[in-house]
């Protein structure tokens, strides 16, 4: 497997350190769901204003959040398929709010590097069709999410 982050951050805020951090986490994730070839994604870092603006306009939802993913590999109803050309697997861009990892990490009294590994783990499960909109979806994902940040070394 060979993952691929184009990282953006906006905000001027990240180091190479959390980079390196998200890299390693995602990658980690992978290797857990067993993907393989060649894999793309995006990971943004954006203010309260982008987030909010961003949720207001996919999800019809007036108000910051802190983590939007979107999935590339969800076809559409009229959509064709490729196949036969030999690309990398575009899973999709994860933004996140700056904003947001500071304010979770004192809300649930741990660092900001935990934020910052959950919220993006967060995005990338969401790329890979998980979700948590009913109790059972939920206890999946999240388990997901724990164990792998637990074994990086990102607990709460």
């Amino acid at each position: 497997m060979n993952l691929t982050i184009d990282f953006n951050d906006e905000t001027t805020s990240l180091t190479d350190d959390h980079f390196n951090l998200l890299q390693e986490v995602i990658e980690k994730a992978a290797l857990a769901e067993e993907l393989s070839g060649e894999l793309e994604l995006s990971l943004t870092f954006v203010d309260e204003k982008t987030i909010q603006q961003l949720n207001k306009e996919y999800r019809d939802k007036d108000m910051p959040t802190d983590v939007l993913s979107f999935a590339l590999e969800e076809m559409e109803e009229d959509e064709v398929e490729i196949i036969g050309i030999d690309l990398p697997r575009a899973l999709g861009d994860i933004i996140i709010s700056v904003s947001h990892i500071h304010d979770q990490a004192e809300k649930y009294n741990h660092s900001f590097e935990r934020e910052l590994g959950f919220l993006a783990l967060h995005g990338f499960l969401h790329l890979l069709g998980y979700d948590h909109m009913t109790e059972e979806d939920e206890r999946i994902m999240f388990g997901k999410q724990r164990e792998i940040l637990d074994e990086y070394g990102l607990k709460r």
